[in-house]
Order: C-alpha cells, then sequence, then structure tokens
C-alpha cells in the first residue's frame, strides 16, 4: 500500500491558520446574530460546551486509558476524573481563561455591541494583549519591525470600526459589550501564552479546557436557573436553534479552530500568530456588511489594508523560527509531530 505522504510542520501551521481566521470570521457574525434570537449569552456557552464535549470528553478518556495502558500501572498526567489528558494546574489555568472565561465574556459582548465593536476589539486587541503579555511572561523581545506590524494593525482596526467606537461611551450600554470584548481577548491572550509556555499539544490542551468549562460551569449554571437566580431559555428555544449552536459553537468553534489555533501557536508563536488573526476583523466586518445589514465606510477598505501590512511585518521572519517552535511538542508528547 503507498504511504500517504505526511505534511510538513510550514503547510500544518499555514492550514491551521486558515482554518482558524475563517471560524472566527463566522463565529463574529453568528454570535451577533444569535443575540436577536431565542437564547441567553450563558445558554449560547452552555450549548458551546455542551457540543464540544461530546467529541472532546469521550476523546480525552481514551487519550487518558491509552496511556495507562502504555505506563504498564505507572503514574500518569491526568485531571478531572480522568477526563482531562493534562494536569490538574495546566487544565484550570487554559479551562479558567480560554474555556470559561472566554466564551461567558465574548456571548455577553454581542447581546450590547454590534459585530463592527467585535471586529475590532476581539481579534483586533488580541495582538497587543498577547505581546505584552509575552514579553513578561516568555521575555520575547518586541522588534522594531514587530512593532511597525503592530501599529499598523492597531490603526487598521480602529479604521474598520472607529466610526462606531467613537459613539461607545455617547449613551445606552455599548460600552459594556466593548468592556466584555476586550476582556474576552484578553483571556485568550493568557490562553495562548500559555499554550507556548507549556509546549502544549493542540488536541490535548483543547480537550482540557473544555472539560474544565464543562465540568465547572454547566452543574453551577444548573443549580442557578433551578433556583431562579439566573434567566435560561434552553427549555423553551426551538430545537433546531439548540442543535445549531451546539454544532457551530462546539463543533466548529471549540474543537475545530481550538485545535487549529494551538498547531498555529505551535508554529508561528503566539504574538505572530494573534497578527495573523487580524485578518478576522476585515473580513468580519465585510461579512457584517452583507449579512446583517451593517453599514459599509471607506474606513473599512482602509483598515483592511493596513491590517494585512501590518502581518506581513509580523509574520515575514516565521520560518526561521518554526524548527524552535517544534521543541516544546516534543515535551508535551515524548515525541515530535509532523
Amino acid at each position: 500500500m503507498p504511504v500517504a505522504p505526511r505534511l510538513s510542520p510550514r503547510t500544518i501551521g499555514i492550514g491551521a491558520a486558515v482554518i482558524t481566521v475563517l471560524v472566527w470570521t463566522a463565529f463574529i457574525v453568528i454570535a451577533r446574530a444569535s443575540a436577536a434570537r431565542s437564547l441567553t449569552p450563558f445558554d449560547i456557552a452552555v450549548a458551546r460546551m455542551c457540543g464540544a464535549s461530546l467529541v472532546l470528553m469521550p476523546w480525552g478518556a481514551w487519550l487518558v486509558r491509552q496511556a495507562r495502558r502504555e505506563a504498564g500501572g505507572g503514574p500518569v498526567v491526568s485531571s478531572m476524573f480522568g477526563l482531562s489528558p493534562l494536569s490538574l494546574r495546566v487544565t484550570a489555568i487554559g479551562g479558567a481563561f480560554g474555556g470559561l472565561g472566554y466564551a461567558l465574556l465574548a456571548y455577553s459582548g454581542f447581546f450590547y455591541a454590534p459585530a463592527a465593536h467585535a471586529s475590532v476589539l476581539l481579534p483586533g486587541s488580541l495582538p497587543l494583549w498577547t505581546t505584552l503579555l509575552a514579553a513578561v511572561v516568555l521575555r520575547d523581545r518586541i522588534t522594531p519591525l514587530r512593532a511597525t506590524g503592530l501599529a499598523l494593525i492597531v490603526v487598521g482596526d480602529l479604521l474598520v470600526g472607529g466610526s462606531s467606537l467613537l459613539h461607545a461611551f455617547e449613551g445606552g450600554e455599548i460600552w459594556k459589550g466593548d468592556l466584555l470584548f476586550m476582556s474576552a481577548a484578553f483571556c485568550w491572550a493568557c490562553y495562548s501564552i500559555l499554550a507556548r509556555r507549556e509546549g502544549l499539544d493542540a488536541v490535548r490542551a483543547t480537550i482540557a479546557i473544555t472539560v474544565f468549562a464543562t465540568l465547572t460551569f454547566v452543574p453551577v449554571y444548573a443549580l442557578l436557573v433551578t433556583a431562579g437566580w439566573a434567566t435560561s431559555h434552553l427549555g423553551t428555544a426551538p430545537m433546531g436553534e439548540i442543535a445549531f449552536q451546539m454544532l457551530f459553537q462546539g463543533l466548529g468553534s471549540v474543537v475545530i479552530s481550538g485545535i487549529t489555533f494551538t498547531r498555529m501557536i505551535q508554529y508561528f508563536g503566539p504574538v505572530r500568530s494573534t497578527m495573523i488573526t487580524a485578518l478576522v476583523p476585515g473580513l468580519s466586518a465585510f461579512a457584517a456588511v452583507i449579512l446583517l445589514g451593517e453599514p459599509l465606510h471607506w474606513s473599512l477598505l482602509a483598515g483592511l489594508l493596513l491590517v494585512t501590512g501590518g502581518i506581513l511585518f509580523g509574520v515575514q521572519r516565521a520560518r526561521p523560527n518554526a524548527p524552535a517552535a517544534a521543541a516544546p511538542l516534543v515535551r508535551a508528547t515524548g515525541k515530535a509531530d509532523a
């Protein structure tokens, strides 16, 4: 039987980046559209966690059992009742930021602010948070070239949603959504830095944060709803809407983009990865114009050009760093992944 060719780390990294950008773009548009329907933001978060858990919890249990068989009775790294293949410390930190914090903050933001704000403040502020955290935690130096790329991205993102951001504090509750979006981006930046520092395997990391978020939030939310301290529409919403949220938010946003985002970090590094995701503001803004009827301004086109230029500055040195990015995988899995 002919052996299928193995993909190079560069091919996997680029492919993971493309999938991540597409899913994140769809996430912004769909989450904003969902805010006008039946479910509350916490309902959508529950659908996200439960949908992802249907795939990831059995997967995690299988990985732990397999590791125990291979260890022959020796110690095996696992936590959360044998469902997470990572230690409790890494599972809890990653789950608190990348699984629980990001979902609750982001979905809540869409109920206050439009997609244009999310386009700017979710992926747009991510490079800034990640750069600052990488400099502090990873001792990553901010080079002049990287600073130039970040500056272009920031200016481009402001142009994409600047017209709406200028009116954020004139009244109403839009500022709440803006604050929630920036907080959600900070949570995801924390997770990306953790993934890089610990050399997390893409699949194991995604399983771990989902297990933590599901086992900690879903039971507490159910108790709050039962006691009347929280409002849920899961019992009255159409089943088709719930199934769609479980499929897209769970399988798409968590399982697929969670794995591809971590793979992207392993090749490009956390800072360059978040620069690549800076494509999302322009793409999601265009999608919001077409699908949600949001207005199209000249600043959208100018902003997209600046963001693209910032990405070119930020990622043009990704190739020399690729061998170093593969090193943590050996520590995390015991063998190098291709």
